[in-house]
């Protein structure tokens, strides 16, 4: 059994806030190495966590000596080259989402960490939320019988202020956008919690805010996308026959934050809510019925939006699985589940394209 897990972070802002707090909550893991494209965020937040190792250069914190696991957390371009240099030094992973700019990167990713002895993961934390553990058990119980139908809906207001300034997020160019960094979440959850794959989406993507100040104070074009909706058909599996989907997701949209999941099902319908609060509506009923479940515990500091409450027990896991060498987790997304997202982003960017069903294979 390893004794420590040293984790190297790659940028410093969604690790910063969330995964450093949750790792270094884990029993023998460190914080080793931090890198950010600038060398002040990445000494304060070094100082911060009490790593011993700073560097404005990724490649210094996926070689470094004390490093096991590589968290790589920036936009989506460097994705590819990040986990490539990182398999070449046998380091384990864990992958922002979207995994890569297209799925012919994500592939290549997969095959260069396949049948290494090292976890290659995917950052999809709400799988661990306990509630929506509960309700993948649920669904698997038949308490809904087979689903006909989901629908997914998840607004946040606050890009919805012009005055947000332009950064990544608003570049198509570096894979910014709704459809990469929300989207993704809410496929790979219905790829889960069903067992199955899409086989064809249609998709419309839309800028609200066309332009935003950017750092220089000029005012910039916005290439990316902050609604991107999506009607679903899913392959026939052991949970769906026939079934279809409708995910509708906003970053501009008020009054307030919302992530819901509702399965329809040949028994009911079962409602998932943002921070794993489950409801059960029986075939017949005319009202919700609530469940209870645990709803884990929110990292200090942040927005209650169920992402802080999914991370900490998946780092608790993670660090489990490296100390013990081993390099499955139980309901962790792999890198072959990113290429499965990947392959539905794609055809959904192809589909608002060209303004038609896409299949996908």
């Amino acid at each position: 059994m390893k004794d420590k897990v040293g984790i190297g972070v790659i940028g410093t802002g969604f690790a910063r806030r969330v995964q450093i707090p949750a790792f270094l909550k884990c029993d023998r893991a460190f914080i080793a190495s931090v890198a950010s494209g600038s060398l002040e965020n990445a000494q304060a937040t070094a100082a911060e966590c009490g790593a011993g190792h700073f560097t404005a250069d990724w490649r210094e914190t996926i070689a470094h000596a004390d490093v096991d696991l590589v968290c790589i957390t920036t936009p989506p371009n460097l994705h590819r080259e990040m986990t490539l240099f990182a398999v070449e030094y046998g380091k384990h992973i864990l992958c922002e989402k979207p995994m890569a700019m297209n799925v012919a990167e994500a592939e290549e990713m997969t095959a260069a960490a396949a049948d290494k002895p090292i976890l290659a993961l995917i950052d999809h934390e709400l799988r661990f939320q306990p509630g929506r553990q509960l309700a993948y058990k649920m669904l698997r119980d038949g308490a809904i019988g087979k689903i006909r139908h989901v629908r997914s809906t998840f607004q946040a207001p606050h890009r919805g202020d012009p005055n947000v300034p332009w950064n990544w997020w608003s570049d198509a160019a570096v894979g910014g956008g709704a459809l990469g960094a929300i989207n993704s979440h809410i496929i790979d959850s219905l790829n889960w919690f069903l067992g199955t794959d899409f086989s064809s989406v249609s998709c419309q993507l839309q800028s609200q805010i066309k332009e935003r100040r950017d750092a220089s104070g000029e005012m910039r074009a916005v290439t990316s996308d902050d609604e991107a909706n999506m009607l679903l058909r899913f392959a026939d599996g052991e949970l769906t026959s026939d079934a279809t989907g409708l995910v509708a997701v906003s970053m501009t949209q008020g009054p307030k934050f919302q992530n819901t999941m509702e399965f329809f099902g040949e028994l009911g319908t079962l409602r998932v809510e943002h921070l794993g609060e489950l409801f059960i509506a029986k075939r017949g009923e005319s009202d919700w019925t609530a469940i209870e479940t645990d709803l884990g515990t929110l990292l200090p500091g942040l927005p209650d939006t169920g992402f802080a409450r999914g991370f900490p027990p998946f780092a608790i896991a993670v660090i489990n699985a490296i100390r013990n060498d081993r390099t499955e987790i139980e309901h962790a997304a792999t890198f072959n589940d990113g290429v499965k997202v990947q392959r539905t982003l794609d055809a959904a960017r192809l589909s608002d394209r060209e303004d038609r069903c896409v299949s996908i294979h």
